[in-house]
């Protein structure tokens, strides 16, 4: 059989992915929550798409992580695990500490590293926590892509949406975001000055300190459970 036979594929699997996006956009801004059901019909009548490319949108999510499937009930919004916490943070101390410990002079992405923490600085005085936290994970993202990988960058952005969900399960934001901010400054101070071995360290310390801090809510969680 040629590849004519697999033609009708190509418009479908185009537009699951373009739903896949606009799904893993909104469970990543809370749109959908973890734990939630996702409805096929109501979710495929508001984007005006068919059950097969809805399916196939929620297939590529379900690999992603963001959703899982249980017979004979649905699609969920997966719930992260405390196992899930530790592996996210386990693979971005890899990624983002061996991104800035290769910097030996100011980088030339720096004025765009900045603009993160900048942002953030006016979330905060706004008292816009969600909105800190995404500066937050765009200011991670932009460490990252200092290894001028696009791999990289993509495992980056799909790490990203899944940290979302980690997220979520802070009952106050503020706690979770609001301290970080300074230490922002902090490693963006030092890495204008190239010292790429300082900026890991520090980066090193600060992931390891996020880790703690979202295992410990998840077992506070538990306690009231």
């Amino acid at each position: 059989m040629g590849l004519e036979a697999d033609r009708g594929l190509l418009g479908r699997t185009s537009t699951a992915e373009r739903v896949a996006g606009v799904l893993r956009t909104r469970v990543s801004e809370g749109y959908f929550l973890p734990g939630v059901r996702l409805s096929e019909q109501d979710i495929g009548n508001a984007l005006g798409v068919s059950r097969n490319t809805l399916r196939e949108a929620f297939r590529l999510l379900t690999h992603e992580r963001l959703l899982v499937h249980e017979l004979n009930r649905g699609v969920f919004v997966r719930v992260p695990s405390v196992e899930d916490v530790r592996d996210i943070y386990r693979v971005r101390k890899i990624i983002e500490c061996a991104a800035v410990r290769e910097v030996t002079e100011k980088p030339a992405a720096y004025a765009k590293i900045a603009s993160t923490v900048e942002d953030g600085d006016r979330a905060a005085k706004h008292a816009k926590w969600q909105d800190l936290g995404t500066a937050n994970i765009r200011f991670h993202a932009e460490l990252a892509a200092l290894t001028g990988s696009e791999r990289i960058v993509e495992l980056m952005q799909a790490l990203a949406a899944e940290l979302r969900l980690v997220f979520h399960v802070m009952a106050d934001p503020r706690r979770f975001h609001e301290r970080y901010l300074p230490r922002n400054h902090e490693i963006l101070d030092v890495l204008e000055t190239g010292d790429g071995i300082r900026t890991a360290e520090m980066l090193a310390v600060y992931l390891d300190d996020a880790e703690a801090q979202l295992v410990e809510a998840y077992a506070e969680l538990a306690a009231t459970r």
